[in-house]
């Protein structure tokens, strides 16, 4: 092996291709920029959403609607997943972590419990809202509703 004979791989080194420097080259005239037209032009640069003068999309559709920023979200879950979860683990004590373990709500979630469904034991349930059916149908059976902040 000799350091003078080395070379790169056939075919993994390519000569840049050298446009405008005359008609001879086979690259000069348009300089494959093709005739006329804004592309054509130095200094092109063409907007986000511009659509060759054509009115675009963003100011052919409408506005409209309202996103309150001050809106509370609650994942809802309601009786009878709360009831299934109860009757499977052996537990009356319903929290926000036993929900969380058995999939019913991710981490950081607020919870609310709804009232579809029945309760076939006393449970005390605690989350972040309850709804008025759920609340009576939890007391109906014993059991105690709290509310955390």
């Amino acid at each position: 092996m000799n350091l003078s004979t080395l070379r790169p791989a056939k075919g993994s080194v390519k000569t840049r291709k050298r446009i405008g420097r005359g008609e001879g080259s086979g690259l000069g005239g348009t300089s494959t920029k093709g005739h006329k037209g804004a592309k054509a032009r130095t200094g092109y640069k063409s907007k986000p959403g511009f659509e060759g003068g054509q009115n675009p999309l963003q100011r052919r559709v409408p506005k409209f609607g309202f996103t309150n920023p001050n809106r509370v979200e609650y994942k809802g879950i309601n009786l009878d997943a709360i009831a299934e979860v109860a009757a499977k683990k052996g537990i009356s004590d319903i929290t926000l972590d036993v929900l969380v373990e058995n999939g019913l709500v991710s981490k950081n979630k607020l919870v609310k419990i709804l009232g579809r469904g029945e309760l076939a034991a006393k449970l005390n349930v605690s989350a972040n809202a309850f709804s008025k059916t759920a609340v009576a149908a939890i007391e109906a059976k014993g059991g105690s509703v709290t509310i955390i902040k």
